[in-house]
């Protein structure tokens, strides 16, 4: 936890943003697996974390702007939980920790919100991912589940997004952390992976490290020899020569900071020759969007630059022809990198997707409709503090590759024979975690391998 200092000013500052109202948070509860005791690991919302500090479910909270009150409600533990749970701070003691004085039975927000609405005051509620969310917005404030996405408060998704999209010095230190831990993550997969091994093998390991320095995964891990999907969670596939392993992993560190990167190395000791010159395609776009990385910038202009970067050298193998300019405003090198080049990152490791990509990725401009382009996270105009991922790749999806054949699409700018000859390579990328300061951009963490030589270096 930071200082309480840390947690008013946020608190201040969402306040002056706002302007009116109660800003309602709902933290999360437990999550039942199977039965009602017996629940998945326990995640608080990262925006209840952000301005209330507190790692316990059961909780909700109210800034009242108008009234000038900040609010924790929650319940004292029974005997029975302390027996089965252990001593635990107090709600009082939980709540000075983050530097507010007013707690409250959970019971007792409904009526408090009650008597707000009857007044005709606003209360301000962000866009529920949970079930139990949507039903307590229906019983606090007769929201229908149908509708509470959309009744969510555009000023205060907006003010939350402002704040949480800037990173504070404090807030990098504990981004570097998760990085770090991620990428002994990946350096312990590139150097154990055997044939004859299974991919879950690897995604235990992985997972080992970051339960092991105090944090958990902050997603599910992929690690899988068929990289063309792209997110896939499927570890039952064993090891060959001849195979690529594709890992994206990341760690979520104490302080719920995540890290986020991607490796691709051959399960032999070298690349083949053409496992080569695919990776090294994509390692020139991954280099020549890291170069395109300051403020000012379009996010979504340096994913294109990546794109043009994977179309030049596809064609020089053939794969791609024509205007490549022209092939890739109308979508065609799509059949080989369909997805975006990164996303914001910090709390989540998509960072704020739950409150909306138009929010944190465009700042309320639109996004593309186009395949491919739709799935860029990230498009808006870049600033200092942002921290964020780059992360292209190269693709082969089979299923794809039959559909656009099939339908003769883009036939002007793809050569379908000599992509029917790659139909079974798979699929590669490298990701890093990157801060964009007033000059540019630094990479965050410590560097795994991703020249050829390096990581063949790392299979020796």
């Amino acid at each position: 936890m930071f200082s309480k200092e840390t947690y008013q000013q946020r608190r201040n500052q969402l306040k002056q943003q706002v302007k009116s109202g109660i800003l309602l948070f709902l933290g999360n509860e437990e999550s039942s697996m199977n039965y009602a005791d017996n629940t998945f690991h326990y995640r608080q919302d990262s925006s209840f974390l952000y301005f209330f500090g507190s790692d316990y479910p059961g909780l909700a909270a109210i800034i009242d702007i108008d009234e000038n009150r900040e609010i924790i409600f929650g319940d004292e533990l029974t005997i029975d939980h302390i027996v089965w749970m252990g001593t635990q701070p107090s709600i009082k003691e939980k709540s000075e920790a983050v530097g507010i004085n007013e707690t409250a039975p959970l019971s007792s927000l409904k009526d408090y919100l009650d008597k707000a609405v009857a007044k005709g005051r606003m209360v301000h509620h962000l866009p529920p991912y949970r079930p139990e969310h949507q039903i307590k917005l229906f019983d606090l404030l007769q929201v229908h589940p149908n509708i509470a996405a959309k009744n969510a408060s555009a000023d205060f998704i907006q003010a939350v997004v402002n704040q949480r999209n800037y990173k504070s010095a404090e807030e990098i230190v504990q981004i570097e952390n998760a990085v770090n831990i991620t990428a002994d993550m990946h350096l312990t997969a590139m150097r154990m992976a055997r044939p004859g091994m299974k991919e879950a093998e690897i995604a235990a390991a992985v997972q080992e490290i970051a339960l092991a320095a105090g944090g958990q995964l902050s997603f599910p891990t992929i690690a899988t020899i068929n990289g063309q999907t792209l997110h896939n969670h499927y570890h039952g596939n064993t090891l060959k020569s001849g195979d690529m392993v594709l890992i994206d992993c990341g760690a979520e560190n104490g302080m719920h900071y995540a890290g986020d990167m991607s490796s691709t190395f051959p399960v032999d000791k070298k690349f083949t020759p053409r496992q080569k010159e695919i990776y090294q395609i994509a390692l020139n776009a991954h280099e020549a969007a890291i170069a395109a990385l300051r403020p000012g910038v379009r996010f979504k202009d340096v994913h294109l630059k990546a794109c043009l970067t994977i179309a030049e050298g596809m064609k020089q193998m053939g794969f791609m022809k024509g205007d490549l300019e022209e092939a890739i405003q109308q979508g065609a090198h799509a059949l080989f990198f369909p997805c975006g080049l990164g996303h914001m990152m910090g709390m989540d490791v998509h960072d704020m997707e739950n409150l909306g990509e138009e929010f944190v990725g465009y700042n309320g401009q639109a996004k593309s409709t186009q395949f491919g382009l739709k799935s860029l996270r990230l498009g808006r105009e870049l600033e200092a503090g942002f921290v964020l991922t780059i992360e292209p790749g190269i693709y082969f999806i089979p299923e794809l590759i039959e559909k656009w054949k099939t339908e003769k699409r883009f036939e002007q700018f793809i050569n379908y024979e000599k992509v029917e000859q790659y139909k079974d390579f798979g699929g590669l990328r490298n990701e890093e975690d990157f801060l964009i300061t007033p000059d540019g951009a630094r990479l965050l963490g410590k560097p795994i391998p991703k020249t050829i030589a390096d990581v063949e270096q790392q299979r020796n």
